[in-house]
């Protein structure tokens, strides 16, 4: 039913049938942007997951942020920074990630924060640098919460930083190591570094770079670019 061959517009017509009444079906109403409009009309929410590990499946979230990005413009009025409640012990997320049990154990319920999350995702395309993780969270999430799978239009930072490097003029025909983190990828354009792992701050780096690929990527095709340009379909 799920076929991982159908567009992702499919997939979430599927998905919606399944989905109970409630955040996810909210969601997934809403259709994604057509793969052919133009960049400069397309809303994406940059989001950054923080887990105690990689393991979507085992690990826990513990931090998001996300901020929407209109166009080719960052619209800072929507970002929003939200702590996931746990009164377990969350290893080294106190040095890694600054927040320390106490901080969890005060948090939001990750029921409520799944819920702002999707109702800030709808209609948007997900950005995220190497977007398989932050889908892989809300997937699991999803499926935990509502049994239903959960189906994204996205952009990944990351493939579109692959893609500066490997066409074109002085391209690498393999990356060098390190070459396609977010920070690295950051430095091409003389970007800021801010602190890492930090879920709002991580997200914004994540829409600046976006922009700053955007613009070199048209800059090279000296035409307008589409969101099916970007999403590599």
């Amino acid at each position: 039913m799920f076929g991982l061959r159908r567009t992702p517009q499919r997939r979430r017509e599927d998905a919606v049938a399944a989905a109970p009444p409630g955040p996810l079906r909210d969601y997934l109403s809403t259709p994604f942007p057509d793969p052919g409009t133009p960049l400069d009309e397309v809303p994406l929410l940059a989001l950054d997951v923080e887990a105690t590990g990689l393991d979507v499946e085992a690990d826990r979230v513990i931090a998001v942020g996300w901020v929407p990005v209109d166009g080719l413009a960052i619209d800072l009025s929507g970002a929003q920074r939200r702590i996931l409640a746990t009164r377990r012990e969350v290893g080294q997320s106190a040095t890694v990630h600054g927040l320390t049990d106490d901080a969890l154990a005060a948090g939001d319920l990750p029921i409520d924060v799944l819920a702002q999350l999707l109702e800030a995702l709808a209609g948007r395309v997900l950005l995220a640098h190497h977007a398989s993780i932050e889908v892989g969270f809300l997937a699991a999430a999803c499926r935990r919460v509502y049994g239903v799978p959960f189906v994204a239009s996205s952009v990944d930072t990351l493939a579109l930083h692959r893609r500066v490097l490997t066409d074109g003029v002085g391209a690498q025909p393999d990356p060098l190591p390190g070459s396609l983190r977010l920070w690295a990828a950051r430095e091409r354009y003389g970007l800021p570094r801010y602190r890492a792992h930090e879920p709002l701050t991580d997200a914004l780096a994540c829409a600046e770079l976006y922009l700053a690929q955007v613009a070199e990527l048209s800059l090279r095709t000296r035409r307008p670019l589409s969101l099916k340009a970007v999403q590599g379909t």
